[in-house]
């Protein structure tokens, strides 16, 4: 209230804006939520209580057995987790869409049983109802192939304990199944894969139910007792299964994107649409940044493919990284109109602070578009902590000239202002993922490739080498995970992209062969 108070009295007075830059950080109790320990031992809690009530409301063998059996496989899976993927531990909403995946399955392999023992489903298709992949293709898509493995085991095992004993044949089928669905589905850019990893896992449940004499069977010494209805039946189902179980999950992926704020190649792609409202700003207000936004997202985008990082993220943050200089574009030199430069009128560190706002615009623009967090990241970290040169030069420039001229004049060393780096340089964090290091690079080199004159291979080598090595000697890519060997792939792949973007071509000559219309007119006139 107080604040409040003292920000009202400062804004009659006209010191204050009124107005405060939005920012992305969360509350406590928003931090506890998601990274609490109370809430992760509830949600552990909840999970085992759901196995319980899933083996004890069936009418099963020694339930406290499979309770028991199914608890350690659960200690195992917690294990493996930890071990394997400690971030999704740490992150309750993670962990909660791990754990709610998994209990959906497994409750559709309960009401699916619970069906055919009501009689309600034929004895002889439950079994290929049963949507084995459907844990793994989530999981898969989401979190990335690791954990839809991770989910093809574990969901096997206690998928298994549940069909009323420990079915060998269920688990082989769950498990390869999963693992085709991870396979097929290591790269979904189009919602049209997952259908045809659907295709995939049916024909997989057909091939291994026939192989195990779940389908048929087929009376080879008299076909004509077959029951070939029975048999089309049971495949069209074991197919049918596996297609539906992809079209579900297509159909549940944005309503879990939104919920857990996950977002899969699918999205991404989506968002490359160049007819965002800030892309079109971009284009129309600050055509220069836009188009160093362009080149920078095809070097990116060539780089993440060589060092194996994701590809269609650099491209979609590349080319939002820039948008903040959509509050002051004449003030960057793309956008600069020829012979007007608004620098010229301000003092170095006042210009340092309109760059280095740049930053700060594009995370406020980015909120208040609400932009995915991790293009808002990159916008963070596409500077790092690095040093704006020009500008801090110049200071010292002016400040040496100062000096030598307080010589002169007498005055006191108190009188000169004090220039001090870490007003010249960009608040941070560093480059933390290996996107965020790539467009950082790509950004720097397409800059000062700008300024190169007639660009030769040799040229570009070395503009690319210097600013590789500049920025490790600075110590901006300590936090990413991008090695040296990836390093020097990147290096490669920027040099490669940019002696393709920077190619001369060909002076055609003025008297040739291709003679305009007006000279032929002219040649007619004469003549």
């Amino acid at each position: 209230m107080w604040n409040f108070l003292k920000k009202r009295r400062l804004v009659d007075r006209g010191l204050d804006c009124g107005k405060r830059r939005r920012t992305i950080g969360q509350n406590e109790f928003a931090e506890s939520l998601q990274s609490g320990w109370l809430v992760r031992s509830l949600l552990l809690g909840a999970f085992v209580a759901g196995l319980a009530s899933l083996i004890f409301t069936s009418q099963q063998e020694e339930p406290a057995k499979k309770f028991l059996l199914c608890l350690l496989i659960f200690v195992t899976a917690v294990v493996q987790l930890w071990i394997n993927h400690p971030q999704t531990l740490a992150i309750n909403s993670r962990l909660c869409l791990l754990l709610g995946v998994f209990l959906m399955q497994l409750t559709a392999i309960k009401v699916t049983l619970f069906q055919a023992a009501a009689g309600n489903i034929d004895p002889q298709l439950a079994p290929l109802l049963v949507p084995y992949a459907f844990a793994p293709l989530v999981l898969s898509v989401l979190m990335g192939r690791n954990h839809g493995l991770y989910a093809a085991i574990f969901a096997s095992l206690w998928g298994s304990l549940l069909v009323g004993r420990i079915d060998p044949v269920f688990l082989v089928i769950s498990l390869i199944t999963g693992f085709i669905a991870v396979y097929v589905t290591l790269q979904v850019r189009r919602r049209s894969r997952l259908i045809r990893a659907g295709v995939y896992v049916g024909i997989a449940t057909w091939v291994l139910a026939a192989a195990f004499g779940q389908i048929g069977p087929v009376i080879w010494e008299d076909p004509g007792q077959t029951h070939w209805k029975m048999i089309a039946l049971q495949s069209v189902t074991a197919i049918g299964t596996g297609i539906g179980t992809a079209i579900l999950v297509s159909g549940i992926l944005p309503m879990l994107e939104s919920l857990f704020k996950i977002t899969t190649d699918i999205s991404w792609l989506e968002m490359s649409d160049l007819n965002h409202p800030l892309l079109k700003r971009l284009s129309m207000e600050a055509p220069g940044t836009y188009h160093h936004s362009l080149a920078v997202a095809n070097l990116a985008e060539a780089a993440a493919e060589c060092v194996g990082a994701n590809a269609t993220i650099c491209r979609v943050c590349s080319y939002f990284h820039d948008i903040g200089k959509l509050v002051k574009p004449d003030y960057f030199t793309e956008n600069m109109s020829v012979g007007h430069n608004p620098h010229n009128d301000l003092t170095p560190s006042m210009s340092a602070l309109i760059i280095i706002a740049h930053v700060k615009e594009g995370v406020d623009l980015a909120l208040k578009h609400k932009l995915n967090n991790e293009i808002i990241d990159i916008i963070r970290q596409h500077h790092g902590t690095s040093l704006v040169s020009y500008f801090y030069k110049r200071a010292l420039q002016q400040q040496e000239d100062a000096r030598l001229g307080g010589k002169i004049m007498n005055m006191r060393e108190d009188d000169i202002p004090e220039v001090r780096e870490e007003s010249f340089r960009y608040p941070g964090p560093r480059p933390q993922t290996k996107e965020a290091a790539i467009i950082n690079l790509a950004d720097s080199i397409e800059s000062a490739s700008r300024s190169l004159e007639r660009p030769t291979p040799q040229k570009i080598d070395d503009l690319v080498n210097t600013l590789v090595e500049t920025r490790i000697a600075e110590h901006q890519l300590d936090e990413c995970p991008l090695t040296l060997l990836e390093l020097s792939q990147a290096a490669q792949s920027f040099r490669f992209t940019l002696a393709n973007m920077l190619h001369a071509r060909i002076a055609y000559p003025k008297g040739g062969g291709a003679t305009s219309s007006s000279d032929k007119r002219e040649e007619k006139s004469v003549a």
